[in-house]
């Protein structure tokens, strides 16, 4: 495939649609929305959040490839002999959704370089894979664009221009999603590619990674054994939390729109997490207790969202109520108790 020219494909009666980052969390439930009328080629180097585990419900799917790939590496799809019933050379690619990035809290240190690169090298191999074949791309970026919230602004609108450390620990993720938008909307100007930003809220639900700091899936695995439930910050420590089939209805609602973003996806309120905390364990009926630790690098004080763009543009918001939401999160950890068995001691070694 040679990179920088805009082929001509011919469309068949399935779409093919690429979701980088297919096997994380939010990808793996946009894989499932979308493998029932699409040909899905799902690209993932299960690093900092990815798991073939969330996943492995699709591999016999006829409609589903999954390709083992570092998106900072060029790729040719019209090599793999894995994809030929999609007829790629022919076909080409119509979508592409580019979640791939690490979102790892404990790892985050670690997978500094990777999420610099991922940030720039790889939003640009995916801009050119989106040239290459005219493909419609939506890129998921983050709150985090907006810097954090304080005392006077805790909402933010699409318009906020924000501040952010770009020299911060956190910076390769904070103002990496930055420059990605910069270079979505530079080729967007520069080679008319059709690509839309989505900002994305803290997401929670089934299959988000477990022992990784995001707390409220550690909560549940917690709570149902009656370990104490671990906050990393303090009791003022509070979120948005949008549910992630809501999270997945708003983003693919803005990829089938005429809209080319930056949009807001979340839920507008907040939850103090030692609230969540509580509710987890009533449901749950368990006899844990709540501890504090020191807080996480990655897990900071971000802004809530002002969704009413998304409502009036998308007929968008989010209809999963809290409760139903972590009851579905509890549902899910039940029903995998015995695989998630192992991370249950992790926690006593802390």
């Amino acid at each position: 495939m040679k990179i920088g020219k805009t082929k001509k494909f011919y469309l068949g009666k399935t779409k093919n649609i690429l979701i980088t980052g297919g096997a994380g969390f939010i990808g793996s439930h946009l894989c499932d929305r979308l493998v029932k009328e699409n040909n899905i080629i799902c690209l993932d180097n299960f690093v900092g959040g990815g798991d073939v585990d969330k996943i492995k419900h699709l591999l016999q799917n006829p409609n589903f490839r999954f390709i083992k790939h570092d998106i900072n590496e060029p790729i040719d799809f019209e090599i793999f002999p894995e994809l030929k019933d999609f007829k790629i050379k022919i076909q080409g690619i119509q979508e592409i959704y580019h979640l791939a990035c690490p979102t790892s809290a404990k790892n985050f240190n670690e997978l500094r370089i990777q999420t610099l690169q991922t940030n720039s090298i790889g939003v640009l191999n995916v801009l050119e894979i989106a040239r290459f074949y005219n493909a419609k791309m939506l890129f998921t970026s983050s709150s985090v664009v907006y810097g954090p919230r304080s005392k006077e602004k805790q909402v933010f609108k699409e318009d906020d221009v924000g501040t952010v450390n770009f020299t911060s620990p956190r910076a390769c993720y904070d103002e990496g999603k930055r420059f990605a938008e910069t270079a979505i909307v530079t080729y967007r100007d520069v080679y008319q590619v059709d690509v839309k930003i989505a900002r994305v809220f803290r997401t929670y639900g089934p299959r988000e990674a477990l022992f990784d700091g995001q707390m409220v899936p550690d909560f549940v695995l917690q709570a149902i054994n009656n370990k104490p439930l671990i906050i990393y910050g303090n009791e003022e420590f509070a979120t948005s939390l949008c549910e992630v089939s809501d999270m997945v209805s708003g983003i693919v609602a803005l990829m089938k729109s005429e809209e080319p973003g930056p949009m807001n996806l979340g839920h507008s309120q907040k939850y103090k997490l030692v609230d969540l905390a509580q509710k987890i364990i009533q449901l749950t009926d368990s006899q844990s207790k709540v501890e504090y630790r020191p807080a996480l690098l990655f897990m900071t004080a971000l802004g809530l969202p002002d969704i009413s763009l998304a409502r009036q543009k998308l007929n968008w918001l989010p209809v999963i109520q809290l409760d139903d939401g972590l009851r579905k999160l509890i549902d899910y950890v039940r029903a995998n108790r015995i695989l998630l068995q192992p991370l249950v001691n992790k926690y006593d070694q802390e």
